[in-house]
């Protein structure tokens, strides 16, 4: 059982940042309220941010929640806030690297060069698109 946000964090191997989470006023009831970018402006690590959002989702069940000291009611009432506002989608993303462009680059013509990319950057997108995919650009 947590007794406090200090010890939780000594056991994510971030008990560094106890202090930082104390000067902030973060406690318990304030963590399913906190964003990566809130951890960020803290001056946590990527890392830290990650396992620190990681650690805080698994505060959402149940079993974790009892052994951090909250109350039932208040992370229930937490969750439904967050049923009522949030939608779940999945998403998958996918990277696609031309291989060889840079050395490409070195022996076309930049004309020719965008040629060859706006060609291979139309055929991944028709094949994203036939499977109901978007790109972003």
């Amino acid at each position: 059982m947590y007794r406090s946000i200090s010890q939780w964090l000594e056991e994510l191997e971030l008990g560094k940042y106890a202090a930082v989470f104390a000067d902030n006023d973060i406690d318990f009831s304030a963590l399913p309220h906190i964003s990566e970018q809130d951890l960020a402006d803290l001056g946590l690590t990527i890392g830290a941010r990650r396992r620190v959002m990681a650690a805080i989702a698994a505060l959402g069940d149940p079993a974790v929640r009892s052994s951090a000291g909250t109350t039932s009611y208040q992370t229930d009432a937490v969750a439904a806030e967050r049923e009522s506002s949030a939608e779940r989608r999945q998403l998958t993303v996918m990277f696609c690297d031309l291989v060889g462009s840079t050395a490409l680059s070195s022996r076309l013509d930049p004309e020719d060069l965008h040629e060859v990319m706006r060609q291979y950057q139309d055929a991944v997108s028709g094949v994203v698109a036939r499977f109901g995919g978007y790109v972003g650009n």
